[in-house]
């Protein structure tokens, strides 16, 4: 591998810029006009202007990425998260372009990024399902079929997405269609594709991911899991690693079928697998995420595996370096998310034992409305986690982010509630505490 192109902005980019210095690879920005004066922008040894500020016309617009890492000779395209990092057409498309795509092949991403096909394959590998349609729909009249002979409540998803965007529970038929329609146009909008896919909807479960490693040798390891259950309106907003509301036996169970699963279907990559957590041995595939997570800082912190590093080297053809992984340690992200855009006024990032910020902003950066809200991750880490819980409120109190509106206070707040503090939450409820103030 000789130049990385990294398909995508903001703090991930500059994540896997750092990764490519280390490894001694040269790395080449995308950005949009909206992004000119970008921190990745600068921090990479290349840069390429893609198009306009609406993701359509520059992150999302997959010509115009292959056309910049032809123009610059780049050999591997790095798709970070979200924009194209799960679209099995772009996978392919680089594929047949003779550049390396840094995630699995598009054959396996276009199953396990189709809810129903995805649901299909971990029957036959023996992971637990919730109950859920046998296919993906993009009628409202064939999905409400789907929908009441599941059984109210479902959970509507986007089948060629994730990140929380067109997602609805349905709790009736009286709405179905209305809220059929509001997340269709969501996950046209965020995926551009409309297939929608229902399931079963728990009422009190946690989020549990396993965190999963496989190389090309049919090799795979779980390097650990996080409980990302504190989400609003289906977006995670606080993760934790480990998770400490599992008892170790269903732990287990869930790493061993995670990795029978990515042997299975000779996944390559890093990969998460996404469960709900309903109670000791009660565990329930939701889907798998083939690509780099937001939150895969807090495993780093709690495994000492560069992860970025590790999905650079398995594209490479490397051999997993070690079959089992020592966790140690805490962690806890949380998610600063811009209400507004506008220029960063002024700056400061906590710092200090225990604590690990990644970012793009700095001071004068002008934050656009093009994209994704999230402008930054506090992360904590230490022996356990009142510690942390601690250690993270102190440092979002030291954080100033002025010019724009955060949700610092916010995530002040929540850090401080006691059901949070005892651990006694599960993904309903932020949505909750959030009505009730």
């Amino acid at each position: 591998m000789e130049k990385i192109l990294i398909a995508n902005r903001g703090e991930i980019a500059i994540r896997i810029i750092r990764a490519c210095k280390i490894l001694n690879i040269p790395s080449v920005a995308v950005y949009s006009t909206a992004d000119k004066t970008a921190m990745h922008v600068a921090m990479a040894d290349e840069s390429v202007c893609i198009g306009g500020p609406n993701p359509e016309d520059s992150y999302l617009n997959q010509e115009s990425l292959i056309s910049a890492a032809q123009i610059t000779q780049a050999d591997a395209i790095h798709p970070g998260y979200g924009f194209l990092s799960e679209n099995a057409d772009f996978a392919k498309l680089c594929e047949d372009s003779n550049i390396k795509f840094i995630g699995p092949s598009s054959k396996v991403i276009s199953i396990m990024g189709e809810k129903a096909a995805a649901r299909e394959t971990m029957i036959k590998a023996g992971v637990p399902v919730i109950p859920g349609s046998d296919s993906d729909f993009l009628s409202f009249e064939d999905a409400k079929h789907a929908a009441e002979e599941i059984g109210y409540p479902v959970m509507l998803k986007a089948s060629a997405g994730g990140g929380g965007k067109g997602m609805r529970v349905i709790t009736s038929p009286d709405d179905f269609e209305n809220q059929f329609n509001l997340a269709q146009s969501e996950a046209q909008s965020a995926f551009g594709d409309g297939h929608m896919y229902v399931e079963k909807y728990l009422a009190h479960p946690r989020h549990i991911e396993v965190q999963i490693a496989a190389d090309k040798f049919n090799n795979a390891v779980a390097i650990g899991e996080r409980d990302c259950s504190l989400q609003r309106r289906h977006q995670k907003v606080i993760e934790e690693a480990p998770a400490y509301a599992l008892d170790e036996e269903t732990r287990e169970q869930m790493y061993d079928v995670s990795v029978q699963a990515a042997k299975d279907i000779h996944y390559e990559g890093l990969g998460t697998m996404e469960f709900l957590f309903d109670g000791p041995g009660k565990f329930y595939f939701m889907e798998m995420n083939t690509r780099v997570q937001v939150e895969h800082p807090i495993t780093e912190l709690t495994t000492d595996v560069d992860l970025v590093d590790l999905q650079i080297k398995i594209a490479q053809d490397e051999p997993l370096p070690f079959a089992e992984v020592t966790r140690k340690n805490f962690a806890l992200e949380c998610r600063v998310n811009a209400k507004t855009a506008g220029k960063i006024d002024a700056l400061h990032l906590p710092a200090g034992h225990g604590i690990r910020v990644d970012s793009a902003l700095y001071q004068g950066y002008s934050v656009p409305a093009n994209y994704d809200s999230m402008i930054a991750k506090i992360i904590s880490y230490g022996p356990d986690r009142a510690t942390v819980i601690t250690q993270m409120s102190e440092a979002i109190n030291e954080t100033v982010i002025a010019g724009i509106a955060t949700n610092l206070d916010f995530l002040s707040q929540v850090l401080q509630e006691p059901e949070y503090l005892t651990n006694n939450t599960d993904i309903g409820w932020l949505d909750k505490l959030t009505k009730s103030n």
